[in-house]
């Protein structure tokens, strides 16, 4: 198996065995697993070259998805083995744990604060989207128990704002209330935050 490569637009490279074309990679990784063109390679050596290239490929993309917002263990890895095998996507994953930039407690408390401080969702609601997001029942029952969601408050606030307009409409407290059971609030916390709007206790 004889190896080459050409360059590509920008950083890339194109490795090519027997003069065809086989798999992209960048300058930086090429450098640092350099093999001289025309070199005779065995084919155990090219699949540990696409592995490590696969796995570097698997390393940039979590990097670049990090940099964007937060993600749960479970949701990373999702996204990464639409590119990359899942050896490579669970090696990558396991080098994020390791840097501390991925942890499913830490995520999980911090989409609580925001689901519930920013977006008034109830509990119930909450408690489904981690669910969602892969975090284990473990860290969603200790995240939930440790914060201190006020359901109530957040209704009473959701009637106040998102809400206020349309209880004037026909039936506009029941469709109100409906709305609110369905973002998984209960029927007693919806009909307490009623109560403190009467009675002004907000």
């Amino acid at each position: 198996m004889i190896i080459s490569h050409t360059k590509g637009r920008g950083k890339k490279i194109y490795i090519l065995i027997d003069g065809e074309y086989q798999i992209t990679t960048d300058i930086d990784f090429w450098a640092e697993h350099f093999y001289k063109d025309g070199e005779d390679i065995t084919q155990e050596q090219y699949d540990s070259l696409c592995n490590e290239i696969n796995y570097k490929k698997a390393v940039d993309k979590c990097y670049d998805l990090l940099s964007r917002r937060d993600h749960s263990i479970k949701e990373l890895r999702q996204k990464l083995i639409r590119t990359v095998d899942e050896k490579n996507a669970d090696r990558a994953i396991d080098k994020m744990i390791d840097y501390g930039y991925l942890d499913d407690e830490k995520y999980a408390e911090n989409l609580v604060k925001y689901l519930s401080t920013a977006k008034n969702m109830s509990s119930n609601f909450i408690k489904q989207e981690m669910y969602k997001r892969g975090i284990s029942p473990d860290i969603i029952s200790n995240v939930l128990e440790d914060s201190e969601i006020d359901n109530v408050k957040s209704v009473t606030e959701l009637i106040l704002t998102k809400y206020r307009n349309k209880l004037n409409a026909e039936d506009g407290i029941k469709k109100v209330t409906a709305s609110l059971m369905r973002k998984g609030f209960s029927y007693y916390d919806i009909r307490k935050a009623f109560e403190n709007i009467e009675n002004e206790e907000y």
